[in-house]
């Protein structure tokens, strides 16, 4: 029995749910989202909110009931206030800076890596060093982040890199005479 998914996703004031065939389309301050509903799952839009209920009793309703349940919290979340990564390179010479719908990266390659921004996403530069990633998609912000680090992961020895903002990273012990 799934306890996230027996609590109704609450809808602020100010956020629009419908439901129209198969999509559930969330309308807020930010932007639109619409989410494939699953078969396995019923959806009821009420005024407690959006409840999410298994369609059966099967292992494979019952396992996509709080996944469901989480995705739609995640849409009513985006459109309202929005999701924010930050990236932060360490280096000698690795720096990071927008230039227009790209995100031009220094990290010691022969070749700078110009990263095209999608549509939805925002990235800014603050400082070279830090790149703050922000949309109102979880998944798309999530993506995009893992596709900026995957340029340079973070080396366990001097820690060199791209990492997320409070990522720990193991470092090892380097050679010994």
């Amino acid at each position: 029995m799934s306890r996230i998914g027996k609590k109704p996703v609450p809808v602020p004031a100010g956020v629009t749910a419908a439901i129209e065939g198969k999509t559930l389309t969330v309308k807020g301050a930010k932007g639109t989202l619409t989410l494939d509903l699953a078969d396995e799952v019923t959806y009821d839009i009420g005024d407690g909110g959006i409840t999410v209920q298994p369609a059966n009793d099967t292992k494979r309703a019952r396992s996509f009931w709080g996944m469901q349940r989480t995705l739609v919290q995640n849409l009513i979340t985006g459109v309202t206030d929005g999701y924010t990564k930050q990236l932060l390179i360490t280096g000698v010479g690795y720096r990071a800076n927008v230039q227009g719908r790209n995100l031009k990266l220094q990290l010691g390659y022969s070749h700078d890596v110009d990263y095209a921004i999608p549509e939805g996403i925002t990235i800014l530069t603050p400082d070279q060093t830090t790149v703050n990633i922000s949309g109102i998609d979880k998944q798309k912000v999530g993506q995009v982040a893992a596709e900026i680090r995957r340029w340079r992961k973070p080396e366990p020895y001097k820690g060199k890199g791209i990492k997320y903002a409070g990522e720990f990273i193991f470092r090892k012990e380097g050679k010994k005479k």
